[in-house]
């Protein structure tokens, strides 16, 4: 059955975590909005958005169509997605905390995301420039470091000691860490000095999965859309700062 998912063209933004999961595996999707042009696939998807008669609507891209049924939300899309690609674990505990991880790297990607729209996320940036400063140096300060003391802790204690989050495979969980260090990498450069040796096993993930001929071959590839400053990690020179690291 097809995989079709729905997303905003132009950035890479949540959508990219279920990209990964499709990547990584070479399971075939098609990216709806992308592929299908500008005329039917934004026109399809915003309609399915406005559609006051869906039964399973969805809030918000991205969204999964398999057959007829509608998935909504990143995490709840990779923890569908997670056991029928072999990226969940094998065992109900191994996939529920697999999924676990996955909404608390959801909660940092909001406060990323806040760190550049702290008021409203329909005003510009540039409306809410002061209010940004004071919300990126906490990120960086305080947020990211409490953050990644926690993955890195799971990596720690995980005893297969095989380096992935859970278990002794790679997980979806995995590739969305990744996501969020590169993505920080692009958005905080200055801060994100130091990063590997503050977080080794944490940053052992990243390179892996870049490793992975999949995703290398995905990252070299036109799919994979560059970050830019309308997606979730945005470069500000003014809200990057000295590494706390």
């Amino acid at each position: 059955m097809a995989y079709e998912l729905f997303y905003w063209p132009g950035l890479q933004g949540r959508g990219e975590f279920v990209r990964l999961a499709f990547e990584a595996t070479k399971t075939p999707y098609v990216d709806i909005v992308r592929e299908a042009g500008p005329g039917r696939g934004m026109g399809e998807m915003m309609s399915m958005l406005r559609d006051d008669s869906l039964v399973e609507a969805p809030f918000a891209p991205p969204f999964l169509r398999v057959g007829d049924q509608i998935i909504g939300q990143t995490a709840n899309i990779l923890q569908y997605l997670g056991p029928r690609l072999g990226l969940a674990g094998k065992d109900e505990r191994t996939q529920i905390f697999t999924h676990g991880l996955q909404l608390t790297i959801a909660d940092l990607v909001t406060e990323v995301h806040d760190s550049h729209h702290p008021i409203a996320s329909r005003l510009y940036y540039s409306a809410q420039r002061n209010e940004a400063r004071k919300r990126s140096a906490d990120l960086i300060d305080y947020r990211v470091p409490k953050f990644f003391g926690y993955f890195e802790r799971v990596l720690t204690n995980n005893p297969s000691h095989k380096g992935w989050l859970v278990g002794d495979a790679l997980t979806y969980a995995d590739l969305s860490l990744f996501q969020v260090i590169a993505g920080l990498h692009f958005a905080f450069p200055r801060a994100m000095t130091g990063f590997a040796n503050a977080y080794p096993r944490c940053a052992t993930v990243h390179d892996a999965v870049a490793a992975l001929p999949a995703i290398a071959a995905y990252l070299q590839s036109p799919r994979r859309v560059p970050f830019n400053n309308t997606g979730i990690f945005r470069h500000y020179k003014a809200l990057d700062r000295a590494s706390p690291f």
